[in-house]
Parts: C-alpha cells; sequence; structure tokens
C-alpha cells in the first residue's frame, strides 16, 4: 500500500482525535465544568480503528498495543451513557471483533510476525521501547477513568485523566519527533493544549464549589 494512503489513514484518525477534544472542551467551557458528551466516545471509537489500522500497516507495535489498550474502554463508556444499544447489531459485532481479526491476520502460517514488529529496522529497540512505555501512560488515563466512571455508574472525565494526558502526551511527542512521525506529532500537539485547559477549567470548577460552600 503507497504511503501517502498510509498517512491519509492516520491523519483522519487524529483529526477525529482532536475533533472529539474540541468538542468536549468547548462544552466545558460553555457549562463552566469538565463534561462528557457522547460524541466524545463515538469520534474515539472511530478515531482508534483507523489508527490500529495506521499501526499496523505502519509496522509500529507501539501504536497499536495503545490503541488495542483504549478500545474497548470507549466501548464500555457507550455502554455506561446508554448509546451503544442504539447501535446497528451488525455494526456492533463488527467493531467487538475487528481487533481480534487483525491479530488473526497478523499472524504468518500460525506464528505472529514477532521480528517484524519488534525488530523493525525503522525503529530502534531503546526508540520502540519509549513509544510503548508513552502509551502505556498515555493509555492509563483511560483505565483510570474507566475505573472511575465504574465506580461513580457514570461515564466521566475526572482531572486525574486530564493530570496523566499531559504526562502521556508529553512522552508520545517526544517519541513521535525522534520516530519522525507527523500524524502523532500533529495529534499530541493540539491534544496538549486541551488537556492542560482542563485541567484550569476543573480548577476554577472546584474554586467555585468551594466558594458556595
Amino acid at each position: 500500500m503507497s504511503s501517502w494512503i498510509i498517512y491519509t489513514i492516520g491523519f483522519v484518525a487524529q483529526l477525529l482525535f482532536s475533533g472529539r477534544l474540541l468538542v468536549q472542551w468547548m462544552l466545558s467551557e460553555k457549562s463552566k465544568k469538565i463534561v462528557t458528551p457522547s460524541l466524545f466516545w463515538k469520534l474515539s471509537l472511530l478515531a482508534s480503528f483507523l489508527l490500529f489500522v495506521y499501526g499496523y500497516l505502519r509496522d509500529d507495535f507501539a501504536i497499536m498495543l495503545g490503541q488495542a489498550l483504549t478500545y474497548y474502554i470507549y466501548i464500555r463508556n457507550l455502554q455506561l451513557q446508554g448509546e451503544w444499544k442504539k447501535a446497528n447489531k451488525i455494526l456492533q459485532i463488527f467493531l467487538l471483533i475487528f481487533p481480534i481479526i487483525i491479530v488473526i491476520y497478523g499472524y504468518n502460517n500460525g506464528e505472529y510476525d514477532v521480528e517484524k514488529l519488534f525488530r523493525n529496522n525503522a525503529i530502534p529497540l531503546w526508540l520502540l521501547i519509549l513509544g510503548i512505555v508513552a502509551q502505556i501512560i498515555f493509555t492509563l488515563r483511560f483505565i483510570y477513568q474507566w475505573m472511575y466512571s465504574e465506580k461513580h455508574k457514570s461515564s466521566e472525565l475526572p482531572v486525574g485523566f486530564w493530570r496523566m494526558s499531559v504526562v502521556g502526551a508529553a512522552l508520545i511527542l517526544t517519541y513521535a519527533i525522534l520516530r519522525h512521525d507527523p500524524v502523532l506529532f500533529v495529534g499530541h500537539c493540539a491534544g496538549l493544549i486541551i488537556y492542560i485547559r482542563n485541567i484550569f477549567i476543573w480548577k476554577k470548577q472546584l474554586h467555585g464549589a468551594t466558594e458556595k460552600e
């Protein structure tokens, strides 16, 4: 597959990720508090779908790992908001088994191309490790968000989510610069600004609540 098609898939995914943040940010600014619209999770799921494909096409295990870890959390949040059951049943099944299909497709005569993923000449081992660590930290924010939402029985984006987003995005930006990956660089530059802004919105929200008391 030509590189421009691969990069197009990646950029579309990052545009969707940025779009979800813009929607969430604008609604939060309007409400003067952090809100979690269902569109945030719908765009997240679609973007994750595309970025997983992008990571596979670029033989980039760090990207694939990051998306695999968050993909089903997006679906769970849609379930908590009651939006998942509104989707077409065929679409639900396809989205649920999609990552599994990719993994099975990645097998070559019964043996997964570990050599291809972990010994990519374009990615030195130390850089791959940096990318994996960055993706794991970035992904932990959604695990934290998922546990927080399960505890409160509602889909929410707590301040801890945004703090972890800042740390993870900074590390991924470092990886993107060293990897010369414009897709990751553009996507996380825009996101980092919004993550920081949400922390400030939370502080104002907390300060306002304290004054009322």
